[in-house]
């Protein structure tokens, strides 16, 4: 994560919004009032989509299941019905 001064980001706002939206870099800028921290919305959708699933009841513990389950425990594309 870079930090950086709210003045100093003042002067460096589009190079540093493209890096953030570029490489998903997180911004903490510092200003005499507290702190702020830039991400892209690629970044933010993620976090607000994960604090979804973890919010659902039981799902969490879906999810850790299916990381655990080997791959061949599970149906193919072609047992999938669309």
């Amino acid at each position: 994560m870079t930090t950086t001064t709210i003045t100093n980001f003042r002067k460096n706002v589009y190079s540093m919004v493209e890096n953030t939206i570029r490489f998903n870099e997180p911004v903490n800028i510092t200003t005499k009032d507290g702190n702020a921290v830039m991400i892209s919305e690629e970044e933010y959708l993620g976090m607000i989509e994960t604090l979804y699933l973890t919010s659902v009841p039981g799902m969490k513990e879906k999810l850790v299941e299916g990381l655990t389950t080997p791959l061949s425990e599970t149906i193919s594309e072609e047992e999938v019905v669309w």
